[in-house]
């Protein structure tokens, strides 16, 4: 299907892009493949304002992906710490060292080749394939579904089987196959600076002449998702065990969120639990504690991720002892503990309360 006003489409996006488009990143205009994958990574459920820092702190440390593949797990998760969904990180390593050890440290110019990485699909596939080598392959993400789902008055959701395939078709359609970096670039930060999800600004806007939505008044409920997003709800009670100075820590290594990630040993809970005295001497017997000193219960914290919402609270218990139920666990110094990669939600905690060991 083709729509009306796509070639306009096309060429009034770059003559913006060309005069007005004034957005600055650092990995902009990047054709190393390394820098420009590593940027999309960093940046997937990331917002650029927060993923810069990381991404220069990256490229600080690790200017060459022969660094970051012979780099060891524990520092990259370290220097990734904030960032969440650690799964990114994870398969940020696997990809590194398999394009050392098998492509001679050399990105693959394929599109096809590219998708089978650990941890590229399409979009990442497309950016590195475009911005690298110019290869004519569109990007699609939320920026892009919203600017064409407005200036071509698409009422199909983009979340249905009809709608993938007819956003898949137009965006090839309207992609400037010769200067696919340069339309890619400019889709995207048009998207970001001018087409945006609230508070468009329509009144800025070069293409506002032939936007359908704008035309009708549906800027703001376009572009249109079937699908609501349920959020999970899990309550985590955290003990914070010392002994000698020293605090019990374990490594997530669960298919789960946080994995790779260490924690304090804890126990999830459907609610959050009342923990007082008789409560927690129940808990603590179960573990064979006898004898302890019960420091501190903090207020409630919580950190939202994409579909989950977690809660959690610290209780902070020192030991006299360590009982056999909690040998197996790891006994990291407290002064040592910033050395590992955390949750964002111990680290609010351990920003917000000291661990007290006696």
């Amino acid at each position: 299907m083709k729509y009306k006003h796509q070639e306009k489409f096309t060429s009034l996006l770059l003559a913006w892009h060309k005069k007005h488009n004034d957005r600055t990143m650092p990995w902009k205009g990047e054709k190393d493949p390394y820098k420009i994958w590593l940027s999309e990574i960093i940046l997937q459920q990331t917002r650029v304002e927060q993923g810069t820092a990381y991404y220069l702190k990256f490229i600080s440390t690790y200017p060459t992906i022969f660094d970051l593949a012979k780099a060891k797990d524990e520092n990259v998760f370290k220097l990734w710490e904030g960032l969440g969904y650690y799964n990114r990180c994870k398969n940020l390593l696997i990809t590194a060292r398999k394009i050392v050890q098998d492509y001679a440290g050399i990105f693959p110019n394929n599109y096809q080749e590219l998708l089978q990485l650990k941890g590229i699909g399409e979009y990442t596939a497309a950016a590195i394939a475009s911005f690298a080598f110019n290869k004519p392959y569109a990007v699609v993400d939320g920026n892009v579904h919203r600017v064409l789902a407005r200036f071509f008055g698409i009422n199909t959701a983009i979340d249905t089987t009809e709608g993938k395939k007819l956003f898949a078709s137009l965006t090839n359609q309207v992609l400037d196959k010769k200067n696919a970096a340069l339309y890619n670039q400019a889709i995207m930060d048009f998207g970001a600076t001018i087409c945006k999800p609230f508070l468009a600004q329509c009144q800025q806007c070069k293409l506002q002449l032939y936007c359908k939505a704008y035309q009708t008044g549906q800027v703001s409920q376009l572009p249109i998702k079937e699908k609501k997003l349920v959020q999970k709800k899990r309550w985590f009670n955290y003990f914070v065990f010392t002994y000698n100075n020293k605090v019990l820590v374990h490594k997530r290594t669960q298919k789960d969120i946080w994995q790779n990630l260490y924690e304090f040993y804890y126990v999830e809970t459907n609610h959050q639990v009342q923990w007082q005295a008789a409560t927690l001497k129940m808990f603590l017997d179960e573990l064979g504690i006898q004898h302890y000193k019960h420091l501190h219960i903090s207020a409630n914290y919580q950190q939202q991720l994409t579909h989950q919402q977690i809660k959690a609270q610290f209780i902070q218990v020192a030991l006299t002892a360590i009982p056999l139920t909690l040998k197996k666990y790891t006994w990291q110094q407290v002064k040592t503990l910033h050395h590992l990669a955390k949750p964002k939600i111990i680290l609010q905690f351990l920003e917000q309360e000291s661990i007290k060991t006696s």
